[in-house]
């Protein structure tokens, strides 16, 4: 019996999302529907196909999102979640949306991550990239630098870790993930000389985690962690740029945004709409191809 195929949204029609939304899955021919602006869709590919249904094939074929009130890219986003839910898609592919000009719309939603775990019920769905050497994760993602401190809890820093660790084992088959925890000082703190986050909170939830048998070792300095990609199957990082600024580096373009935590599976690029690239013909789908081929992987390990 033939796998439901992915769905992919492109995102804001603005952007470079539906130029690399149709330029990915030419290069790769994976067995996916867009759901979008199919006008949007088919000035980069006249030949899409608009279809009514989700059912397996080949070929560029597109839907329109139900109708509505709210901006097509989130219209698209609502109708890929449930069709991921229904069983109807096997994983959804994200493209890129323009947070400002949503929350000009009224969407009150901080991204993708948030939405999405509102759409599935999920209180704390959590953001991973993997690209190049390395996976990581995030404790903290949308937040002033200034705010990062508080929301460092032992609770966060757990749940992070335990999300992971089920994902890595369940989804990519990783029998005993090996998880490198940051600090969120420099120099892991310095034994409480640069801080005390590292002593009284990070610490204290690498040990407990280490209890309940999973392999989590830290706190580590985030230069200590990033510099032997081996060391780790995930680096967790305590904020975005801590974690995203080195992989980024090593891979900029190419890697892959992960949720974690939802009862879906969900992919999506390392960009943003890139605006200024918008119909030059110089956007790269490099990052949407990364994203897909890491969907069909995901929606075909085992369970």
């Amino acid at each position: 019996m033939a796998l439901a195929p992915l769905v992919v949204t492109p995102g804001d029609p603005m952007g470079i999302g539906p130029e690399v939304a149709v330029r990915a899955l030419i290069e790769t021919d994976a067995d996916a529907v867009m759901i979008g602006d199919v006008d949007a869709l088919r000035k980069f590919a006249p030949h899409v196909v608009q279809v009514t249904s989700l059912a397996p094939g080949k070929g560029l074929r597109a839907m329109a999102p139900t109708p509505g009130s709210e901006p097509v890219e989130v219209r698209a986003i609502r109708d890929a979640v449930a069709a991921c839910l229904s069983g109807a898609a096997r994983g959804m592919v994200t493209g890129p949306i323009h947070k400002a000009r949503l929350a000009e719309r009224g969407f009150h939603h901080a991204g993708h991550t948030e939405f999405l775990g509102e759409l599935c019920g999920v209180e704390h769905p959590v953001m991973a990239f993997t690209g190049g050497e390395f996976r990581v994760v995030l404790v903290t993602v949308h937040l002033p630098l200034r705010a990062v401190a508080d929301a460092v809890t032992l609770e966060a820093v757990t749940h992070t870790v335990r999300t992971a660790h089920r994902a890595l084992r369940a989804q990519l088959g990783i029998t005993a993930p090996r998880l490198l925890v940051c600090g969120l000082n420099p120099h892991a703190g310095d034994g409480g000389v640069l801080g005390m986050e590292e002593i009284e909170v990070i610490a204290p939830a690498v040990q407990a985690l280490r209890a309940e048998g999973i392999d989590a070792r830290g706190p580590v300095s985030a230069e200590t962690a990033f510099a032997d990609p081996a060391a780790s199957d995930m680096i967790v990082a305590m904020y975005h740029d801590q974690g995203l600024a080195p992989l980024k580096r090593g891979d900029f373009g190419r890697s892959v945004n992960w949720t974690l935590g939802l009862p879906i599976v969900r992919t999506s690029v390392d960009h943003g709409t890139a605006d200024a690239l918008y119909g030059t013909g110089r956007a790269r789908p490099d990052s949407m191809i990364a994203a897909i081929r890491l969907a069909e992987r995901l929606t075909s390990a085992p369970s």
